[in-house]
């Protein structure tokens, strides 16, 4: 029963930001608010027991997305102009995804439920032979580190790759202001 309500309510403050976030016109706090969020999304990963993706939620959503959008707030200025037009086709765009995705979800296995593929042939497995094929004690470090390693590889690769496009981006258009300034 407290779990459930722990999961309502968190569920209920993520909302709450994210509705906080498309109405805010000042982008500084909207970054903030965007940092709540992560930590919220954080928060809710370490109730599923999803330490290892709560950890990597708040190094990456909390802290370098806030830091790049800091730095994307210095270059662009504090307030978002106002649309000239009603946006009703990315509205329209997003309830469609988002209808796909739920619709994509409807025939999945109740969370947790045990005679799903995954409890019946890969998490034994992995629970009794990564001491022996591997060598390391812990499970999910074994899993993560070596029988997932490439894609933990990909993962961190794809993450370095944003990364270095963000700081090119912003680098580039620096450039083109000092550019700009001095001609």
């Amino acid at each position: 029963m407290i779990a459930e309500i722990i999961n309502v309510v968190l569920l209920g403050l993520l909302v709450i930001t994210a509705v906080a976030a498309i109405r805010l016109h000042d982008l500084f706090a909207v970054v903030m608010v965007f940092g709540i969020y992560s930590f919220l999304a954080a928060t809710v990963f370490v109730v599923l027991d999803a330490v290892d993706v709560a950890f990597t939620e708040a190094a990456v959503g909390a802290g370098i997305s806030t830091i790049l959008m800091l730095a994307t707030i210095s270059l662009v200025g504090r307030w978002e102009r106002r649309p000239a037009h009603r946006p009703f086709l990315p509205i329209l765009v997003v309830v469609v995804t988002g209808g796909a995705l739920v619709y994509g979800t409807l025939d999945m296995p109740n969370f947790g439920e045990q005679s799903t593929p995954v409890h019946e042939h890969i998490a034994p497995y992995y629970l009794e032979q990564s001491k022996s094929d591997i060598g390391i004690p812990n499970v999910v470090t074994s899993v993560l580190a070596s029988y997932r390693g490439y894609d933990t590889l990909g993962e961190l690769t794809v993450i370095f790759t944003a990364g270095i496009g963000v700081l090119g981006i912003l680098g580039i258009r620096r450039r083109r202001e000092e550019k700009n300034s001095e001609g």
